[in-house]
């Protein structure tokens, strides 16, 4: 008797602290979303002029979000997803011209159709790459279900190359390997060759990821001479020569970024692919540090 009437009196408070965990749950869910609509700016003007300050094209998705489906679906399976908000963070400026059926105004839908009519824009959803000059760099349209990786994949390989000016500044990467040799020199450290294709947009923009990567910036940095650099070139001459030496005479592929450790910048003692994630690049790194230093000890033991 004395259990029912505390179930009795327990009830309630269970349906309370249901529905506490229920709205809390949504709250979180509404507050994620808040999170990743602020970083999309919905005017065209603003867009560019933010463009226009950073360098960076504008990634532009047009969508109907109370009409197209697969808007909202490519919003949910892409734009929503950490691998796309970590893949533009620092890349684009994001837009969102957005056409719905109600609830906005026709100043602001004539704003928006008229983006559309610029750029040719007739299929929604589409995402459009626009660079700092207006120009239409890349556009995909619609949406089929791809996966995070291969929708980004898309626009990254249109990417433009990071400024090499200032990412050599900001993250002291040397321009040369001749720089890099008479550093070595002084140093007594070891030189770490990030090699791409000039003109590579791919490329340089994994180089750039790659040495503003904490962990990677603060282990290369302590342990390594970092430089740069192009790979051989046709012009025959002796930079070229000693590059091919250290690609070991293969031709490097498009898109590709070799990591190479030589002490004299001719022989080299270490080679890994840089496509590959900071975390994988720094263990490899800290192996051939680990074994080169196993040798140094068993050569002074003898």
């Amino acid at each position: 008797m004395t259990t029912d009437r505390t179930a009795g009196r327990l009830g309630p408070l269970f349906r309370c602290l249901t529905l506490f965990v229920a709205l809390a749950a949504i709250a979180c869910v509404m507050v994620g979303r808040l999170s990743a609509a602020e970083r999309w700016l919905t005017s065209y003007e603003s867009a560019m002029e933010s463009a226009r300050e950073t360098g960076r094209p504008v990634l532009t998705i047009f969508t109907g979000s109370d009409w197209c489906p697969h808007c909202r679906t490519l919003e949910d399976n892409v734009l929503a997803s950490d691998a796309f908000q970590s893949w533009a963070d620092g890349r684009v400026v994001l837009l969102m011209v957005d056409l719905p059926q109600h609830g906005i105004s026709q100043a602001v839908r004539s704003e928006r159709s008229q983006v559309c009519i610029k750029y040719g824009v007739r299929t929604f959803p589409s995402g459009l790459l626009i660079g700092p000059d207006g120009q239409k760099i890349a556009l995909q349209t619609g949406y089929a279900g791809a996966s995070p990786e291969t929708w980004i994949a898309h626009f990254d390989s249109h990417l433009p190359a990071q400024p090499q000016p200032d990412m050599v500044s900001a993250s002291r990467v040397l321009p040369s390997l001749d720089k890099a040799v008479e550093t070595a020199k002084t140093s007594k450290r070891p030189i770490l060759l990030l090699v791409s294709k000039s003109g590579d947009s791919t490329a340089s923009s994994r180089v750039a990821s790659l040495i503003n990567d904490p962990e990677f910036e603060s282990f290369a940095h302590d342990n390594f001479v970092v430089a740069s650099v192009p790979p051989a070139d046709e012009s025959g001459s002796q930079a070229d020569q000693t590059m091919e030496m250290l690609l070991g005479g293969v031709e490097l592929a498009p898109e590709a970024v070799e990591l190479i450790v030589t002490d004299d910048g001719q022989t080299p003692l270490f080679s890994q692919s840089a496509s590959q994630p900071p975390q994988r690049i720094v263990s490899g790194l800290r192996r051939f540090l680990a074994a080169r230093q196993s040798a140094r000890n068993v050569s002074q033991r003898r």
